[in-house]
């Protein structure tokens, strides 16, 4: 089963544990396709490092990534559309990987490297994650209520629904918190 609407999640997403994992629970439900490019993942790979991650535990995401989204990976032909791109030129190759897949959406931190301005005419619009969950949400309120509930009993500290929107609060998803603790009457 896929997903006909495929967005790429840029590196400064994937590096936040929070907001990766609800994402990509989020993706295995089928309410969107996960895309990243290996230029992205190499910047999760850079980025973990300096956070402070040993090479074994990134290692251990990156085939976790490979293994359980093994059609995420935007094919190789991307990389010839970033000269074209209009973007920042650190996140050209964003751009060009969510054209080549045909996604719509950019789930970035970065929004100033994707300005709108610049990243039409191929029609796709960056969004913070914190807005892409609210719309996420409101497309599927129970799968996302679902899905936060099942992070909460997957961590090893096992935590309550509360302490998976804390998490997500120091991930800046403070609206999304906001939405779920009034819809919940948390």
């Amino acid at each position: 089963m896929h997903s006909d609407f495929p967005l790429i999640i840029d590196a400064c997403v994937l590096v936040q544990p929070a907001i990766r994992d609800i994402l990509l629970r989020l993706s295995e439900r089928r309410l969107f396709s996960s895309r990243w490019s290996d230029e992205i993942i190499a910047e999760v790979d850079r980025t973990l490092i300096k956070f402070g991650l040993s090479r074994a535990q990134v290692d251990h995401l990156i085939s976790e990534l490979t293994t359980y989204f093994p059609d995420a990976w935007v094919e190789e032909g991307y990389k010839k559309l970033i000269p074209s791109m209009k973007n920042h030129e650190k996140d050209r190759h964003v751009v060009a990987a969510a054209v080549k897949a045909g996604c719509e959406v950019i789930v970035t931190y970065n929004l100033k490297h994707f300005e709108q301005e610049h990243i039409r005419p191929p029609d796709i619009t960056a969004r913070h994650p914190d807005e892409f969950l609210i719309d996420v949400y409101h497309l599927n309120p129970e799968v996302v209520v679902h899905a936060l509930h099942q992070q909460g009993l997957a961590l090893r500290e096992r935590l309550d629904l509360s302490g998976v929107l804390k998490n997500l609060r120091t991930a800046r998803c403070d609206k999304f918190c906001d939405l779920i603790v009034e819809k919940l009457g948390l």
